[in-house]
């Protein structure tokens, strides 16, 4: 404030004025003061006004800024653990790893005095950002794609064991020709359900069966994924990558005159809040969301205490309704 008060030729309390009470001020004094913040570089920083404790309690959260259900419950379940610890949350949408969206977030988080940052990473690039800014401040990954490595700091949901209960689930009931319509390639997420599901059927002696890969988590790319099912053998069993899906595939199947389940049995993935009312009620993997979200906001206080880096994966549970049945 003293480097824009020399450089407007005013004093700092001017500056402050500027700052708090704009329109104390003359316009051309304060047109002054601006073009002195513009030309020095000067941004408020609420770090700054908390120099006796040196805490601001805020976290910053970097989102993909996706309408899938996971990311959003993700989010919401983040904000809330970090509310519960007395901490507010200031969020920053990135959509790609580019350095220039980086720096961005890195700058507008300096800029508000964020202590620490949690990042929501389901997918590569959002991934390589949270290394980006592991850099600069104490940093919690949420993403089911990677391991201690290069000490970053994870926690995640295990997708490979989500993916094992729903194939168990089928098997248990007589299936063995168990189909997969898959999320996106590039999600973390839809790889690991991708492996848990190829290999219990490996463990068990049964061949994967037919795996067709969706564009999106809608239900509009289920629907397209099944009817190219329905083109190759029919299986008895679908294992969905996520709920909509399921119910895309539901409605492909009722389409060409088939029943669920009564001809072929699905599992879905994620326990929407809908689940229990799709028609038939859809037997599914919940994720563990507000679980996850307390997990990353503890791991955060703890590394920001100066503990090692750590990581942490969370078991999602069966959900049995009646979409899948007995043979």
């Amino acid at each position: 404030m003293i480097d824009v008060a020399k450089q407007a030729g005013v004093s700092h309390q001017t500056v402050s004025r500027a700052i708090n009470t704009p329109e104390a001020l003359r316009s051309d004094t304060l047109e002054r003061v601006r073009r002195a913040m513009r030309d020095l570089g000067y941004r408020r920083n609420s770090q700054a006004r908390a120099l006796k404790t040196r805490k601001t309690g805020l976290i910053g959260v970097v989102s993909p800024g996706d309408a899938s259900f996971g990311p959003n419950r993700t989010t919401l379940a983040i904000e809330e653990a970090a509310r519960k610890e007395g901490f507010a949350t200031a969020l920053s949408v990135v959509r790609d790893a580019r350095r220039k969206t980086v720096e961005s977030t890195l700058d507008f988080f300096l800029g508000h005095g964020v202590e620490a940052v949690i990042v929501i990473a389901p997918v590569p690039t959002l991934a390589d950002a949270a290394r980006q800014l592991s850099a600069r401040m104490p940093v919690v990954i949420v993403t089911s794609g990677l391991s201690l490595v290069d000490h970053q700091n994870v926690v995640g949901i295990d997708q490979e064991m989500g993916a094992r209960l729903a194939v168990e689930h089928l098997l248990s009931l007589g299936h063995r020709n168990v189909a997969h319509i898959s999320g996106p390639e590039d999600w973390y997420d839809a790889r690991g359900r991708v492996t848990g599901w190829r290999q219990l059927l490996s463990e068990s002696g049964l061949h994967a069966g037919a795996q067709v890969g969706s564009s999106d988590w809608t239900a509009e790319s289920g629907y397209v994924a099944a009817q190219q099912l329905l083109g190759q053998d029919r299986p008895e069993a679908i294992f969905a990558a996520n709920d909509y899906i399921a119910l895309g595939a539901i409605r492909a199947l009722e389409t060409e005159g088939l029943s669920v389940p009564g001809d072929v049995s699905i599992v879905g993935y994620d326990d929407v809040d809908a689940a229990g009312y799709f028609m038939p009620p859809l037997t599914t993997i919940r994720q563990p969301f507000e679980q996850a979200g307390r997990a990353a906001m503890n791991m955060l206080l703890r590394i920001s205490a100066g503990d090692p880096p750590g990581e942490g994966f969370i078991a999602p549970e069966l959900v049995v309704r009646s979409s899948a049945r007995r043979l």
